[in-house]
């Protein structure tokens, strides 16, 4: 269902690259700090856009980790606005989105008709981004965490320019709440979330995956 899901929430992804609302702020800043709407577009488009690659790359050798276990590795999660990690993740966006909202959005199409016909055929085995680290995920897992991006950072875009946050489908809401949920619990205690999710008097001030 993971790749499905993914699909899916992609193509919702490229339906939002081509709003009227998301072409006209282009050049704007968007909700998140120091991002401009272009720079959110491409880093949102990238999630997908990396795949094709990936899995087109032959299978690496090193040890394959944990979901949990890559959260607890990357550099972005606890970096600052100024961290060179930082800079790079908002100058990537920057250089994915470089050739407009349009071509943007057709690049986007294009990788998921590829991957809408490729991925049904790839086993579930070991990939991963060179730019993370030494580390690998299993695909589905990977897909799982691009997931985890899309639907976050297509509400961020939605926000940015004032369009409604796009319904996605059910099981990939409830995958990614999930993911965030264990993240959440990882990084505030379980007592934490559970607080917040049952009791409001006693529930802390945020339980913020990241």
């Amino acid at each position: 269902m993971i790749r499905q899901d993914f699909l899916a929430v992609g193509r919702s992804a490229a339906q939002l690259l081509r709003e009227p609302a998301v072409i006209e702020a282009w050049s704007k800043p968007s909700a998140l700090e120091e991002f401009t709407v272009s720079g959110l577009a491409g880093h949102l488009a990238f999630q997908v856009l990396a795949i094709p690659e990936i899995v087109a790359s032959p299978i690496p050798t090193e040890p394959t980790i944990s979901v949990l276990d890559h959260y607890a590795r990357v550099e972005w999660i606890d970096a600052g606005l100024d961290d060179e990690i930082s800079l790079r993740i908002r100058s990537g966006g920057d250089l994915v989105a470089a050739d407009g909202p349009v071509v943007l959005a057709d690049r986007l199409d294009a990788a998921l008709d590829q991957l809408t016909a490729e991925l049904p055929q790839i086993a579930d085995r070991p990939v991963r981004i060179s730019l993370w680290g030494p580390w690998s995920l299993m695909l589905d897992d990977m897909l799982l965490t691009r997931l985890m991006e899309l639907a976050v950072h297509s509400d961020d875009l939605a926000v940015s320019v004032g369009l409604p946050t796009p319904e996605l489908p059910p099981s990939a809401v409830e995958t990614v709440v999930g993911l965030l949920t264990r993240l959440s619990v990882r990084r505030h205690g379980a007592s934490a979330v559970l607080r917040t999710l049952s009791r409001a008097e006693r529930a802390p001030r945020t339980i913020t995956a990241f």
